[in-house]
């Protein structure tokens, strides 16, 4: 006679973005019971656009096919380099019709209307840069979502019961407690769950130091820029293609998206934060507010020619100034602590420089599932277990996760010549060589592998 299946475990996710949501849209497959937690009064995605690798749509394939295929319906592809690229594709001897390209990288102080690219980096997965406008990808993943979100709760604190079968206790700041097997916090950059993990770790009270994203240094301008405006500002070529304006202390990126059948030009504009504008260790806000004329004296203190500037001069007049915060200074010694576990920026808060923190998220969601089907299989997937699908989980995405981090931060500093040996013209081919071998990094998971690896790790030696 065969045992009964133990019923699944009921998890908590906390937070409703891109990553809780992708999440839960695995969860549902496997039929794991769950609850999205979120504090906002309703479904909020700040920013423009979205970059998804090659690895990223790699993962969705194995997350939920229907979300690959609503991506390449919904994403803009941005690849076939202009005229300049072309030509430098042809000298380095790759200059094949088909060649699709990620960025374009161009000297931002040199002066005039200069429009031409130093070098080019090849796009990894033969589409060019894809990107996603974040406000309509989670309308997307809202509408696969069966499971129910309750807004207006902001996380509080959480209680882990002590011995076999208990419950983990939620308590919010309305003054109600509800009850799950597990909690993944998936609640970003700001991570309430991150705080209670470290305490969990490091003794209560440290999460309040040790568990907050610490300032990157660096700041940014986020702007849509309206097509006919660009176009005036750098030409229909330029434009068209995926550039990063590199300069000292300073570096913007271009590229185009679509939005409601209007296109745009996306632009982020990053500065090296020399007034340190946000503390080291703690920021009430993300955003502060800033105008044109901010960005615009930014730039023209660094030397960055008139074509750099005609753009922002394309900008609206209010804008936010976005801080940089991540985990590089703090990162965490491990991403759970018996049932309780984070994942995505709770995890891993990287700044934006290889245009991967997304896909790294989507990573750790095929991970985590494949770990969730593998105990399903195995009929081992019960309260008492989570913590062991958490451990593999913490082993198999732990140093890779904190890699990103920390590359990001070097890459920021490759764009703006803050590297002895890599500064201005002269470094521009060893930059180009080192910014290719990390994005081959980000890029070339082989997701299919990891999976296997992680199912394999679940129940290597164990005798369950």
């Amino acid at each position: 006679m065969t045992s009964p299946t133990p019923p699944l475990p009921h998890l908590a996710l906390i937070g409703a973005g891109i990553t809780s949501l992708t999440l839960s849209i695995r969860l549902s497959a496997l039929q794991i019971p769950h609850t999205i937690y979120e504090q906002s009064p309703s479904l909020t995605e700040l920013g423009a656009g979205l970059g998804f690798g090659p690895n990223a749509v790699r993962a969705l394939e194995h997350i939920d096919p229907r979300l690959v295929e609503t991506f390449n319906k919904t994403a803009t592809f941005v690849g076939t380099p202009s005229p300049e690229g072309r030509k430098i594709l042809e000298r380095e001897g790759g200059g094949n019709e088909g060649d699709k390209v990620w960025i374009e990288f161009l000297d931002g102080t040199k002066q005039g209307g200069n429009v031409t690219p130093e070098f080019v980096i090849k796009a990894g997965n033969g589409r060019g840069h894809a990107a996603v406008h974040r406000g309509k990808w989670l309308d997307v993943l809202a509408g696969l979502v069966t499971a129910e979100i309750k807004f207006g709760k902001r996380l509080v604190d959480i209680i882990d019961s002590e011995g076999v079968g208990g419950k983990v206790k939620l308590v919010f700041g309305d003054g109600t407690v509800a009850e799950a097997d597990g909690v993944v916090g998936c609640d970003g950059v700001k991570s309430r769950v991150r705080e209670i993990l470290v305490d969990a770790i490091h003794g209560k009270g440290e999460g309040k130091s040790k568990g907050k994203c610490g300032y990157s240094g660096k700041y940014a301008y986020r702007c849509l820029v309206p097509w006919d405006k660009a176009v005036e500002a750098v030409g229909e070529d330029r434009a068209g293609v995926s550039s990063l304006w590199m300069g000292p202390n300073r570096h913007l990126l271009t590229f185009p998206v679509n939005r409601q059948k209007e296109r745009f030009l996306n632009l982020v504009a990053f500065v090296t934060d020399k007034n340190q504008t946000w503390s080291r260790t703690e920021a009430s806000s993300l955003t502060l507010p800033a105008t044109r004329t901010d960005a615009l004296k930014d730039f023209e203190q660094a030397g960055f020619s008139e074509a750099v500037l005609q753009l922002l001069r394309m900008t609206q007049e209010k804008m936010d100034r976005w801080g940089l915060f991540d985990l590089a200074d703090r990162p965490l010694p491990m991403f759970f602590s018996g049932r309780i576990m984070v994942i995505g920026d709770a995890a891993h808060a990287s700044t934006p420089h290889h245009g991967s923190g997304a896909g790294f998220c989507m990573e750790d969601i095929a991970i985590l599932g494949a770990l969730f089907e593998e105990a399903i299989t195995h009929k081992d997937l019960t309260v008492d277990t989570l913590g062991d699908v958490f451990a593999v989980f913490d082993h198999r995405r732990h140093e890779r996760d904190q890699w990103l981090v920390k590359s990001s931060r070097r890459a920021a500093d490759l764009y703006e010549w803050r590297i002895p040996g890599f500064q201005g013209p002269s470094g521009f081919e060893k930059m180009k060589a080192d910014i290719e071998e990390r994005q081959e990094i980000c890029w070339g998971f082989d997701v299919e592998s990891a999976v296997k690896e992680a199912k394999g790790e679940m129940y290597r030696g164990s005798q369950r």
